[in-house]
C-alpha cells in the first residue's frame, strides 16, 4: 500500500508571529519555508500555509453535530488516540479556550471518535480527532 499523499491547505491569518507561536509552539508543527507574507508548517505530515491577510477572518457559521454547534469552515487532523489525549492535555494546560471541549462523539455508535474544536489566534476553527478503531473513519 502506498503512503497517503499529504494535503495542502492555505488559510488567512492576521499576524504571522501569532501564527508561528500557535502552530509552531502550541501545536508543535515544524516550520518550513516562509516569507514576510506566509509561513509553511508541517501539520502532522501535511502542508498548511498561514498567509498574512488581515481582516479576512470573521464570525463562523455552524452546524449541529451530536448535540454540539460545530464551526464551519474548519480544518484539522486525525491523530492516534494517544497523540489526541496528549494534545488535549497540552492545550488545556496552556489555557486554550475550546469551542467544543475534548470528548467522545457518537459514543457507542458507528463512527465513534474523540474530538475537540478550538480557534487559532486569527479565528480559524480547528478540529483534532482520533478513533479508537481507525476503520471507523469513513464508516456509515
Amino acid at each position: 500500500m502506498s503512503a497517503m499523499p499529504p494535503f495542502h491547505l492555505a488559510f488567512p491569518v492576521h499576524d504571522l508571529d501569532a501564527a508561528r507561536a500557535f502552530y509552531g509552539g502550541m501545536l508543535g508543527c515544524p516550520e518550513g519555508r516562509s516569507s514576510n507574507e506566509w509561513i509553511d508548517f508541517d501539520f502532522y505530515g501535511h502542508q498548511i500555509v498561514a498567509h498574512l491577510a488581515p481582516g479576512a477572518n470573521g464570525p463562523k457559521a455552524g452546524n449541529d453535530v451530536d448535540g454540539k454547534h460545530v464551526p464551519v469552515p474548519h480544518f484539522g487532523a486525525v491523530l492516534s488516540m494517544e497523540q489526541w489525549r496528549a494534545l488535549a492535555e497540552r492545550l488545556k494546560s496552556n489555557g486554550v479556550e475550546f469551542v467544543i471541549e475534548p470528548y467522545i462523539r457518537f459514543e457507542g455508535q458507528v463512527g465513534e471518535q474523540a474530538t475537540m474544536f478550538f480557534y487559532d489566534p486569527s479565528n480559524n476553527a480547528i478540529e483534532i480527532k482520533a478513533f479508537a478503531d481507525r476503520s471507523q473513519l469513513f464508516a456509515k
